[in-house]
């Protein structure tokens, strides 16, 4: 059973991300006798795109540039790289691309559909994978019955595999017109000098706690030190202490980075639903009760402003080493 992965790149390169949903293809393969195919839109350097290999991909088509993120014009793309490669199984990344694109490729291809997948299968006959449900507070067994599945995997959801192979690369013509794009871009503005929340690794977050707006600069610190983007609870945007653009949670950013550090939040469900992918959460609040305890990987009970100055003096110490 052929599996094909779309993977997303940035300015040219993959990130981890790519390389998890090649491991967790690579997986299924395993289960199903099949191989994995990574399809790439955009310029690529090929040295790049054979590196997927060592993640598991045997073959990897190269689009090339599609010009703009259009959701009808890649949906042909992705669609196009099935039938030539006869994929049976899809997977897609559960961010705000493969959001958007893998409903659109369910009812094209008239294939089942599971969001936000957690795991590999249970079963391959019948298909059957576990996801997240009611904001992430619970899971859930989907069975899929139709010919063709597409999973779209939740980030961090599962470990990168490194093989040590190296893959094909094919230059992939999917017979579809770019200038067919409905989406037209007509000025581009890229953010400089600032890390990404939904591309970031590591990402510090400041709620009520930090008392007041003016508090900030101990977290613009820490967030400097590691290299981190900077967030902050619904509460805090809503006072205008930071940026509506800095929220995080299920009315804002969605996040999942390696590690999330949260100084004064209390944790309530909507927060929490944006970031409970995180791999690592570490929490500082005064409230021993809070929320934000129960999802925690590690907690400190005490002063958000009191805790920073000694988690930056550490955290310079690690660095240094």
């Amino acid at each position: 059973m052929s599996v094909l992965v779309y993977t997303e790149n940035w300015d040219g390169r993959f990130k981890k991300l790519s390389h998890e949903l090649i491991s967790y293809a690579s997986k299924i393969a395993e289960m199903t006798g099949g191989s994995v195919t990574a399809l790439s839109i955009g310029k690529v350097s090929d040295g790049e795109l054979s590196k997927l290999g060592n993640f598991g991909a045997s073959t990897v088509l190269s689009a090339g540039d599609a010009g703009v993120l259009d959701n009808q014009l890649y949906t042909g793309i992705i669609a196009a790289a099935a039938e030539k490669v006869h994929a049976k199984v899809i997977v897609l990344a559960n961010n705000n691309s493969g959001k958007a694109l893998a409903p659109r490729m369910s009812v094209r291809l008239k294939a089942g559909l599971a969001s936000g997948v957690t795991a590999v299968p249970e079963s391959v006959n019948p298909f059957v994978v576990r996801r997240k449900v009611f904001s992430g507070k619970a899971f859930a067994k989907v069975k899929i019955l139709s010919g063709t599945v597409i999973l779209s995997l939740a980030q961090n959801s599962f470990e990168v595999h490194e093989t040590g192979g190296s893959a094909k690369v094919e230059a992939f013509n999917p017979g579809i017109d770019p200038s067919a794009a409905k989406t037209k871009v007509r000025d581009v503005q890229k953010q400089a000098g600032k890390i990404l929340l939904t591309d970031a690794e590591i990402v510090v977050s400041g709620g009520r706690g930090m008392k007041s707006g003016n508090n900030w600069k101990p977290l613009e610190e820490l967030a400097e030190v590691l290299g981190a983007a900077l967030a902050c609870s619904r509460p805090v945007s809503d006072e205008g202490w930071r940026s509506h653009d800095e929220h995080t949670g299920q009315t804002g950013k969605i996040i999942a980075p390696n590690l999330y550090l949260a100084f004064g939040i209390s944790g309530a469900i909507q927060h929490l639903a944006g970031v409970s992918s995180s791999k690592c959460i570490v929490a500082v609040n005064t409230d021993k009760d809070a929320p934000i305890f129960e999802a925690a990987d590690y907690g400190i009970v005490g002063d958000a402003l009191k805790v920073l100055p000694e988690f930056i003096k550490e955290a310079r110490a690690v660095k240094a080493q």
